[in-house]
């Protein structure tokens, strides 16, 4: 993964700060501070992440495409301009529906 930021005082189109790879997910850290971090993330069809659990909330707003975000065994699809809250110290499971392109925000506070 590349944890290198983005580019500081300049505007960026969130859209294309990631390319799809086929058969891939590529991710792209936007920023990194101790508190948290934001990312944006893109997933070819059929690719995902599963059965991770992280300490914070993590807030996930798909830019382009539809995923499945599944929470603690229960099923979210989500599209284009809908986000989703995943709780800390959830399950979740994240597979691309067909490509999709996130954002997401990792809020590190109060360090449950």
């Amino acid at each position: 993964m590349d944890y290198e930021e983005i580019e500081k005082g300049k505007v960026h189109s969130l859209g294309e700060i990631v390319e799809y790879v086929p058969d891939g997910v590529v991710n792209k850290t936007v920023l990194k501070k101790p508190t948290g971090k934001i990312d944006i993330v893109s997933y070819d069809t059929g690719k995902g992440l599963t059965g991770k659990v992280y300490p914070f909330d993590t807030f996930v707003l798909l830019l382009e495409g539809s995923a499945e975000i599944i929470i603690d065994k229960k099923v979210n699809e989500v599209h284009a301009f809908q986000g989703i809250v995943i709780p800390a110290h959830s399950t979740f499971t994240i597979k691309a529906i067909e490509r999709f392109k996130m954002l997401s925000i990792t809020v590190k506070s109060g360090y449950e």
